[in-house]
């Protein structure tokens, strides 16, 4: 029997643990990246890593959250406030990760031009962030706490 609630779900935990990985991953590759010379061999072979990483899995996995997870929460009438307002705290959360998004594609067409001015800490900070919303986002789901 097909259960549509169960896919969507399924399918939306995969896009979101492939975006959590890619946001993971990218900027740990601009902390190398800020560390080697512009236009040398190992700076070009990044600018492709992070490319294809960017292009491949982070934009498609981003767009299938986003889009999985709507379809999620109007199947299920979870915007409705008798259902609490947990959903509100996690699409801020979210959108606080589609910020960072954001910033690590800017990012990305920076060192493609040979034109990052952000040093190895900024992105070593950078690097936490999408951890530590992904830890309000699932305590949020989990425990529902309003």
């Amino acid at each position: 029997m097909f259960d549509s609630y169960h896919w969507l779900k399924a399918l939306h935990i995969i896009a979101v643990i492939s975006w959590m990985a890619g946001m993971l991953y990218l900027p740990r590759l601009f902390v190398y990246h800020t560390k080697v010379a512009p236009g040398s061999e190992t700076s070009e072979m990044l600018k492709v890593m992070e490319r294809r990483l960017l292009r491949i899995i982070i934009n498609p996995a981003m767009i299938a959250t986003w889009g999985l997870g709507i379809w999620l929460a109007v199947k299920t009438n979870a915007f409705d406030p008798v259902n609490g307002y947990w959903l509100h705290g996690k699409l801020a959360l979210v959108i606080g990760l589609q910020i960072i998004h954001a910033m690590l594609a800017r990012s990305r067409r920076q060192f493609a031009r040979d034109q990052n001015t952000h040093s190895t800490r900024y992105f070593l900070i950078l690097n936490e962030i999408p951890a530590l919303l992904m830890i309000g986002i699932v305590l949020l789901v989990v425990l529902k706490p309003f």
